[in-house]
């Protein structure tokens, strides 16, 4: 499949590198308004993870310096959009208007109606759909999905997931919330997506935390309450401009047992009721891959992506969203109607 990279920033580089691994596509359109990144140094095109920017061949490649010619280039089948959130509905649209199968970084769209705005373009087009929800393809968290779905393990009763990092410094766009959302939502929306994809949407939303953009603080608290006293907890945000580093992790405690994970240095790991304690299998494959890879497949077979279904990730924009409106009232619980 015929493939255009928009966006050659940190995550269009790390698209790039796992498209590398794939048979199945073939690159031949990129786009950047960075004339130095079109012609392939991503030496600069650094993030959060700690990975190196890289070189690239772009040469073969049509190169566009506007976003919105690229997408309608007919010679590809698929745009993979790595640009700015601000910009992933209007590019996403015209992509799906133009024919095209999208798969968009998240978060999906900056607020529930122009990821609502996608889902109608989508339908309207007949192409697949797709947001690059990540965690739904990590290894480490594979184990986690795959337990919660065999069911084994009894009721879920507590989740916890933390996730934080320093304030970005390689982006100017990711700390103005005009056109990132803000840190608790560009960040936190990996562990709100994994919440509604292990346990659905919640009855309500608290949260508590503090802002403070000139110290590079953007942190937050928040719990998800469902019908049954169940609650997850999620965690973190942004910690200081700098040294400061990303981590991930968490807890889930269900009947029978709890799986635990920490970037920090615990793998995957479950201990049982009884006092097992059992090292999970991850597999030896890069997410970022497999999730392109099972995007490019749905698209060839012209199949919804029932792995990571558009319409959850317009649920987890909305759910996220709320999450950070709700630090504003200090603890107070809201109905969550999305």
């Amino acid at each position: 499949m015929k493939v255009g990279v928009i966006g050659l920033g940190f995550m269009g580089r790390t698209h790039l590198l796992a498209l590398r691994n794939i048979p199945s596509a073939e690159v031949v359109v990129v786009a950047s308004d960075d004339p130095v990144a079109l012609s392939g140094d991503l030496t600069s095109a650094t993030g959060n993870l700690g990975i190196a920017g890289a070189r690239f061949d772009f040469s073969g490649m049509k190169k566009y310096s506007d976003w919105q010619d690229a997408v309608r280039d007919p010679d590809i089948d698929a745009v993979d959009l790595c640009l700015p959130t601000y910009l992933h509905a209007p590019a996403a649209i015209a992509a799906l208007e133009a024919g095209k199968h999208v798969l968009v970084e998240k978060p999906m769209a900056l607020d529930g109606d122009e990821a609502d705005r996608m889902l109608e373009a989508a339908r309207r087009s007949g192409k697949i759909l797709m947001t690059a929800h990540v965690l739904r393809f990590f290894p480490e968290y594979l184990p986690l999905i795959e337990l919660q779905r065999e069911g084994n393990l009894g009721r879920p009763r507590a989740a916890f997931f933390r996730r934080r990092c320093a304030a970005p410094s390689w982006s100017a766009w990711l700390t103005d919330p005009a056109k990132s959302g803000g840190g608790v939502f560009d960040l936190l929306i990996h562990d709100v997506d994994m919440a509604i994809h292990l346990f659905g949407v919640p009855e309500a939303v608290s949260a508590t935390g503090c802002t403070d953009e000139a110290r590079g603080l953007d942190v937050i608290t928040g719990t998800l309450y469902y019908s049954d006293g169940f609650t997850a907890v999620i965690t973190g945000g942004w910690h200081h401009t700098g040294a400061y580093p990303f981590s991930m992790e968490y807890t889930v405690s269900f009947d029978e047992a709890t799986i635990e994970y920490s970037s920090t240095g615990r793998p995957p790991t479950l201990y049982t009721r009884s006092g097992e304690e059992r090292r999970l299998p991850v597999v030896d494959k890069d997410g970022y891959q497999a999730e392109i890879e099972y995007f490019l497949e749905c698209a060839a077979a012209g199949k919804q992506p029932e792995h990571c279904p558009p319409e959850e990730s317009a649920a987890a924009v909305k759910l996220t969203r709320l999450m950070a409106e709700a630090r504003k009232f200090n603890g107070e619980k809201l109905p969550c109607q999305i």
